[in-house]
């Protein structure tokens, strides 16, 4: 947190040195980026993303969208548009917040080629199956992604009864905790365990850390098969 001397944010532990969520799935020789935050240009040169196939918007707030125009280099790379998801809000806002990227007429410079589509229900992306998990992050309705046996839930307070049945048999869960103390519009740690038990993946990750999750402090209170995430984590899955 800028300006924070806590001593999370004093830390010499990498892993409490966190940017804004997000993750990449590789399979196939694609590359899947769910979210592009504010930090996504240090993530892109510090983990050498080479290519972006498609972006999975979870929500269209600052922190998971505002990396947006980087993905200009991996038009120019690559030599094709770039397939944008998300639910019928984060098409809308997108379209209003980055309307010099989606808007047509005359253009300065070069600009994303991206073509945004409205998550309706299932789809596929370079042969990739992708189930969207409806969500709620307090009043806001978003979505969570599953890509065979992994499931990435971030900005979420509530799930929906609908959706839990899209959540049976992972490999892999990464889950929202923000922190301790609860709040409107984030698990909480208590509340992503629970929820954790309920799933009963082979293994859940915890994600969207604030600043008050000292992650070896922490670490040690988690039961088994649940861990913090960190940033650079990586994880081998079978291919969906």
């Amino acid at each position: 947190m800028i300006g924070c001397r806590c001593p999370v944010c004093l830390s010499s532990d990498p892993r409490n040195q966190r940017l804004r969520a997000s993750a990449l799935v590789e399979t196939r020789q694609r590359c899947l980026l769910i979210d592009a935050g504010t930090d996504f240009r240090q993530q892109a040169l510090r983990y050498n993303i080479e290519r972006v196939d498609g972006v999975l918007f979870t929500h269209a707030h600052a922190d998971h969208i505002h990396g947006i125009d980087e993905l200009r280099v991996f038009n120019v790379r690559h030599l094709h548009h770039i397939p944008c998801y998300g639910n019928g809000d984060t098409i809308r806002r997108l379209k209003a917040y980055f309307d010099y990227i989606f808007e047509n007429g005359a253009e300065e410079g070069f600009r994303p080629r991206l073509e945004l589509v409205e998550v309706l229900g299932n789809f596929c992306v370079e042969g990739i199956e992708v189930i969207p998990v409806p969500l709620w992050h307090g009043k806001l309705s978003v979505l969570g992604y599953r890509l065979g046996g992994f499931a990435y839930l971030t900005d979420v307070s509530q799930v929906p009864d609908s959706s839990w049945p899209l959540l049976e048999e992972l490999e892999l869960l990464v889950i929202d905790a923000l922190r301790a103390k609860p709040h409107p519009t984030h698990f909480s740690i208590e509340q992503a365990l629970q929820a954790a038990e309920r799933v009963r993946a082979s293994r859940t990750v915890l994600t969207h850390l604030s600043h008050h999750v000292d992650h070896e402090a922490v670490s040690k209170t988690l039961p088994p098969k649940v861990e913090l995430g960190y940033d650079g984590m990586v994880f081998e899955l079978k291919d969906p």
